[in-house]
């Protein structure tokens, strides 16, 4: 059995989400109708082209965390590892409607997608027109051939913030949405788990590793991975991952590129910054330029143990999406 700060673990979302609001009034407000709606202080904006994230909960700072001047409008908010029914999701689609239409931002998890396409059915009939771009950035968990498959993890922050910028510069929902599917397209992603995550409901472990074993390519709701190995340096760790991620991009000498190095939801900064010097170094030898690195907790999975390093070849159009100005409520270091 595990043990977590909370009170009850029914009441654990509603919980944090009062937490959310009362600590950032300024940025973000929850709908009283539908309080697993989580919306931008400052939406709807008239003109703009509303963008609204979501999926279950245990992923903080994603997704709702990405609810900002810059970024999402909105965020619809599961149960801990649960896609959010319908209803959430267009609530806050209605709500962040300012007549240019919504653009939804998810990874490809089938309850997600089932959900949003429900929402975007319903929201149509509201005549609020939608779009939706599903994620597909782990290289783990299907083969290039098959990308369709392939699950949304922590590359998303790179779509978030593509689409983000893209609509804050007044594009339309096309414009918007071809800039979310360029940053998909362009970024892969894989992670390691050193140690199991467990859910509020159970305490308990949903996969088990010895003291002296890793998992490689694991997902974000405490999904093993596709290799279970020896416990090695972080040095050799990151490496079995580039190799993955490098293979597929293939990015020329020269090439700019972002470099995102994502704690699970256990571990310490220490080890990620480790990490991140050698994917740096490893990069910076194959002559790319590093655009822009970001290193901490973006996208987890509850209280895991490990990371996932995420990498997009950047054209000129991706630089300026991730360069602009963007204030989500729980990152500020775009």
């Amino acid at each position: 059995m595990t043990k977590k700060l909370i009170n009850d673990a029914g009441t654990v979302i509603d919980e944090m989400l009062a937490g959310i609001v009362a600590a950032h009034p300024r940025h973000v407000r929850l709908l009283d109708h539908s309080p697993r709606s989580l919306i931008a202080a400052g939406a709807p904006r008239p003109g703009k082209v509303g963008i609204v994230v979501g999926g279950g909960s245990g992923h903080e700072p994603g997704f709702l965390g990405y609810v900002g001047r810059g970024m999402a409008d909105g965020a619809a908010v599961g149960n801990p590892f649960a896609s959010p029914g319908p209803d959430p999701i267009v609530a806050a689609t209605k709500a962040v409607h300012g007549g240019a239409g919504v653009l939804y931002v998810i990874g490809n998890y089938s309850g997600d997608v089932m959900n949003f396409e429900m929402a975007a059915e319903l929201a149509e009939l509201e005549s609020i027109m939608t779009r939706t771009v599903v994620v597909t950035d782990d290289v783990a968990s299907a083969p290039i051939s098959d990308a369709a498959r392939r699950r949304g993890v922590a590359g998303a922050v790179f779509v978030f913030k593509a689409a983000g910028a893209a609509a804050d510069m007044g594009r339309d929902l096309s414009g918007v949405a071809q800039a979310a599917e360029l940053a998909n397209a362009s970024v892969r992603t894989m992670g390691v788990a050193l140690e199991p995550c467990s859910l509020p409901a159970t305490l308990k472990h949903n996969f088990t590793l010895s003291a002296g074993e890793l998992e490689l390519g694991i997902g974000i709701h405490g999904e093993p991975g596709v290799e279970r190995g020896p416990m090695r340096p972080a040095d050799a760790v990151a490496d079995a991952i580039l190799d993955r991620v490098l293979a597929e991009l293939d990015p020329a000498a020269g090439s700019d590129v972002a470099v995102l190095v994502n704690g699970m939801g256990g571990t310490p900064l220490m080890e990620l910054y480790i990490i991140a010097r050698h994917v740096l170094d490893r990069l910076s030898r194959r002559n790319l330029s590093i655009h822009r690195c970001l290193v901490g907790n973006f996208l987890t999975a509850l209280e895991m143990a490990g990371c996932s390093i995420s990498v997009i070849k950047l054209n000129d159009e991706l630089k300026v999406l991730l360069d602009y100005p963007a204030e989500p409520v729980l990152f500020r270091n775009f």
